[in-house]
């Protein structure tokens, strides 16, 4: 019911927020409307009861004005100054009307005062001055003119005016404030809205600065995570070493006094065959030495294990020659197997200071690369070569293959940890492990050239370290 009213006083139109005025124009001539239907009717009936018959075809052509202005508005809003015109008119008729053929005792002059109220409410501001100077020179011309006898003085016309001057005044500044809250009420919303706005800008945006933040320590935790795990991979396996390095030291124990005991042993047989008139046999003492050396080596290869394992950080001076040899002797066994040639640069007499463990440690290891790789491409005339350079205080050493080379995608991710090509049977640790302790504990570097079916790792550190 309430929409059906309110489309009443707006004659059916929807306006938008910059038509506020014109909207309330529209409401304020359909009251009008109504209001001086209303009063035409009421007026028809006095007169009629009154038998006052002159002034009843006049109110019937008003009222018919009005209705036909009311359905008017609702069907051609391109016209609706034109319908306010009329509304104008027809008041400042009437109201003159009034003045000029009514007399003072009837009090109908009384209405003459609504009419600012029609004025600044049916009329844009500018204009309604134009109509209210017009209506008071009419006013104060009435008793001045010949030609229809009114029943005002010149003092009531007058005092007439001059309070619906008072009147319009008064009318005028209480529109202008209502208009001014208005406009203030009006400016309000539309900050409001843009508050709401940007509020609701600024929420979606930090709604999106969180989601992207969760995203990101999602993802920071997922690899704090994953380092973490790979940090308990790697401890296990150091802790699998310390292990071992402890079974090797009771190994080396135990194995010393008996190998110690045969070489004494054949240290005695070759002394009495020799110090015995009997004829010696070449043979024997060539198997007999054969014998002897192979005892030392291996008990040389315990002690190389031995101090391989132990977790010690002192920095030794050692000649480098001596350093290969022992991570050589470590991998001669699966060399000899596979037949592979491998050569040592023996020109550079170099003495470096270094923790030897580690530095053979990074050495084995890439050479344990080298003989699996060479046992899976299976090439012809296999060979590894070991090349020492120095330049200033860096030293270089370089370990090349000819075993197939290296994949170029697999070049980029070869020093990552769990990376590995040899599926289940490699760990992915050894050359990101040689890579810390290059970098790590030597401050030094390592890399990886590969073209065509060979390989070359250079590793670069200090000739000084520690």
């Amino acid at each position: 019911m309430l929409i059906k009213i309110k489309d009443v006083f707006t004659s059916g139109w929807v306006f938008d927020a910059s038509e506020h005025e014109l909207k309330n124009r529209y409401q304020m001539v359909n009251i009008g409307i109504l209001l001086s239907s209303a009063g035409l009717v009421f007026g028809i009936i006095g007169n009629y009861i009154r038998d006052l018959h002159d002034f009843i075809p006049l109110e019937i052509a008003l009222l018919c004005m009005n209705f036909v202005m009311f359905f008017a508005l609702r069907k051609y809003r391109n016209f609706f100054e034109f319908f306010a015109m009329g509304m104008t008119l027809q008041y400042t008729f009437l109201f003159l009307f009034l003045i000029y053929l009514s007399h003072p005792s009837d009090l109908k002059h009384l209405w003459i005062f609504t009419y600012p109220i029609i004025l600044l409410y049916f009329q844009k501001t500018v204009h309604s001055f134009y109509w209210l100077f017009f209506i008071l020179l009419m006013l104060l011309v009435a008793p001045l003119q010949s030609f229809v006898e009114i029943k005002y003085s010149m003092y009531q016309v007058f005092y007439i005016s001059f309070v619906l001057v008072i009147v319009s005044i008064i009318i005028y500044f209480y529109k202008k404030k209502i208009d001014e809250a208005k406009s203030t009420i009006l400016q309000q919303q539309e900050m409001l809205k843009n508050f709401n706005s940007e509020l609701e800008k600024q929420v979606k945006d930090k709604t999106m600065e969180l989601i992207k933040l969760n995203e990101s320590l999602e993802v920071a935790v997922e690899q704090k995570l994953e380092e973490l795990r790979k940090k308990d991979q790697i401890l296990e396996v150091q802790s699998k070493q310390a292990v071992m390095g402890e079974m090797i030291s009771m190994i080396a124990h135990q194995w010393r006094q008996p190998l110690s005991t045969i070489t004494l042993q054949i240290a005695n047989l070759q002394l009495k065959h020799m110090l015995s008139n009997e004829k010696r046999c070449k043979d024997m003492d060539e198997a007999l030495s054969n014998i002897s050396n192979t005892i030392i080596y291996l008990s040389e290869t315990i002690d190389d294990f031995q101090t391989y394992f132990r977790p010690n950080k002192e920095s030794v001076t050692i000649e480098l020659q001596e350093l290969l040899q022992r991570a050589v002797n470590f991998a001669l066994t699966r060399v000899h197997d596979r037949n592979i040639s491998l050569t040592v640069d023996k020109q550079n007499s170099i003495t470096l200071k270094t923790y030897a463990n580690e530095l053979v440690q990074v050495i084995l290891n890439i050479l344990n690369n080298a003989i699996d790789a060479h046992n899976e491409a299976k090439s012809s005339n296999p060979f590894i070569a070991i090349d020492t350079f120095i330049e200033k205080e860096l030293i270089t050493i370089s370990i090349h293959d000819n075993a197939g080379g290296i994949a170029k995608e697999h070049i980029s991710r070869l020093f990552e940890p769990y990376f590995s090509t040899k599926g289940k049977n490699g760990t992915g640790l050894g050359l990101y492990m040689s890579k810390m302790i290059v970098e790590k504990q030597f401050g030094g570097e390592i890399e990886v050239q590969t073209s065509g079916s060979e390989t070359t790792f250079s590793i670069k550190i200090p000739i000084n370290v520690g």
